[in-house]
């Protein structure tokens, strides 16, 4: 990952740069890079809970964890109570999904702020424009360096933390410095020039701090956890680290105007998106993992199954494996069929690559069953002209105007 001052820089310069190995270096003039007049500066209120604003909650409902079906649900309380013996009173699903309300909530506040007031074009300060516009150059050639990956720029430094050359080295407290930049950024204080068009976008787009804070603790989960005992504890480690990049990129993406989905369940599906590629990401590295000293499989469900670590360290694929991967399979499958209904609300523009990341990613999963489920060993490898297959596919998909929820046009024109 390349990060910028004045030039690119390699990512083990930048954790030199930022204390994590030394001390860190004077923090870049923010007013550089940073505009006065700026919607943020409206002041978000936080919603009250009218059963208007909960309605739509009902419609949502919570997937219920063990057989992957939708069902209803109360409204969850922030506060989350452990009972005697330490364990969650509430699942990991529902404290998410009161991170995906508090997102739409921000999001109708925009639109409302953007309504009542007379907004005013930037005043740009001399010299800002051209900084702002090489800042955003250097996003686009970090993303073209990692396109493969289909992370935002933050997304893929912060990855980088624990995954990158120097992951032995990082600590909490280092992930606790890379928090406190991240709070410097949304107020408008930039370290660098990848940092300096973050903070331009989130002054300009309705996004909250709360997932990326939530994707640098799944990056702490990492430093200190290996096995998850249920789905559930799984499932909050893949909003952390996957289902997190959704709820940041739909304020981006819009939604289309047409759409006569709720806020609510748009966001909800681009989470379902990040958790079905997370998942689907486990599944394919279950050797390359296992290699490591990880099992990201949950533990109840492997016993269930007959299986055990020890199973799959041996790197056998047996009858009682090829079972439970099905299981598995399906139930990442059933994510990526909810994120569909999600996509076809995006705006006209942004349906195409979400369509095409979805498709493409989806094939890995197919690729694990052409294996013989055999994950041990082989990775699931999706061919370029698999690949570019896929992409037709995907634009005819993203023609499809949202209106058509119910999937009536989508038999129409065979898909």
């Amino acid at each position: 990952m390349s990060v910028a001052l004045i030039r690119v820089v390699s990512p083990n310069y930048e954790l030199c740069k930022l204390g994590f190995f030394e001390t860190p270096t004077k923090l870049v003039d923010s007013s550089r890079f940073t505009r006065s007049n700026k919607i943020k500066n409206v002041g978000y209120k936080k919603h009250k809970c009218n059963s208007s604003y909960f309605d739509a909650f009902g419609e949502s409902g919570f997937r219920d964890l063990k057989n992957g079906r939708k069902r209803k649900s109360d409204v969850v309380s922030r506060v989350v109570v452990a009972n005697p013996t330490g364990e969650l009173a509430v699942s990991s699903e529902q404290m998410v999904y009161d991170v995906v309300l508090k997102q739409a909530a921000l999001v109708k506040e925009h639109i409302r702020a953007r309504e009542d007031l007379e907004v005013k074009p930037d005043i740009v300060l001399p010299g800002t424009l051209s900084l702002l516009n090489e800042a955003y150059d250097r996003c686009g050639e970090v993303c073209a360096e990692y396109a493969k990956t289909f992370y935002l720029v933050w997304c893929r430094r912060t990855d980088e933390l624990v995954d990158g050359p120097n992951a032995s080295h990082i600590t909490p407290k280092a992930l606790d410095r890379w928090e406190s930049r991240l709070e410097d950024l949304f107020n408008g204080r930039p370290f660098d020039m990848l940092d300096a068009a973050l903070s331009d976008t989130v002054s300009k787009f309705p996004i909250d701090i709360q997932p990326f804070k939530d994707m640098i603790q799944g990056m702490r989960m990492d430093l200190v956890k290996s096995r998850y005992k249920t789905f559930d504890e799984l499932y909050l480690y893949c909003y952390y680290v996957a289902g997190t990049v959704g709820l940041m990129s739909v304020p981006v993406a819009g939604i289309d105007p047409e759409s006569q989905a709720t806020t609510e369940s748009v966001y909800n599906d681009a989470l379902s998106l990040g958790i079905a590629n997370q998942l689907t990401n486990i599944l394919r590295d279950v050797g390359e993992d296992a290699r490591r000293g990880r099992v990201y499989l949950p533990q109840d469900e492997l016993a269930q199954a007959g299986l055990s670590d020890e199973d799959i360290f041996a790197g056998k694929v047996t009858d009682k494996w090829r079972s439970f991967m099905k299981k598995q399979i399906k139930r990442a499958r059933s994510f990526f069929d909810e994120a569909e209904e999600g996509a076809r609300q995006l705006s006209p523009a942004s349906r195409w690559p979400v369509w095409a990341s979805l498709l493409l990613y989806r094939q890995i999963l197919d690729e694990i069953e052409a294996n013989d489920y055999n994950n041990f060993t082989r990775r699931a490898y999706v061919s370029k002209a698999k690949k570019i297959v896929k992409l037709p596919i995907a634009y005819a998909k993203s023609l499809v105007p949202p209106t058509s929820r119910n999937g009536v046009l989508m038999k129409i024109i065979g898909m």
